[in-house]
């Protein structure tokens, strides 16, 4: 479950090393999000300290899908070890051109299927 406040890593190369969630999207009084939910987030720290590769500074208010969550999954019997997400731009679109490490393969069926054929692997 991810709620106000919660630190995230980021698993996309935009630049990005974690950030803080500032709202949960979807939803009148939404109070926690899961996997494959949206949610608005604010960039902590950066992965590297040079500024030709990073596509986003330090305190940008920026939308992310969430990929991964330690809570267990809804009608799932297994968990992830870290809460990571996937940087988005205003139009939903995915602001890194790789994802590292493996997605669940709920994202097969959604409106986010560029996941699929950028993760290194899925997870049943």
């Amino acid at each position: 479950m991810i709620q106000k406040g919660t630190f995230l890593n980021v698993i996309d190369n935009s630049g990005a090393k974690s950030v803080c969630c500032i709202q949960v999207l979807n939803g009148f009084r939404k109070r926690y999000a899961f996997v494959g939910d949206t949610i608005v987030v604010s960039v902590k720290t950066l992965r590297s300290k040079r500024k030709s590769k990073i596509k986003v500074n330090k305190g940008d208010v920026l939308k992310a899908l969430i990929v991964r969550a330690k809570s267990v999954l809804p009608g799932k019997n297994f968990t992830f070890f870290d809460n990571s997400v996937l940087l988005l731009n205003r139009q939903h679109k995915l602001l890194g051109t790789r994802i590292f490490g493996a997605v669940p393969s709920t994202f097969r069926f959604s409106r986010f299927l560029r996941i699929v054929s950028l993760a290194s692997g899925l997870i049943k």
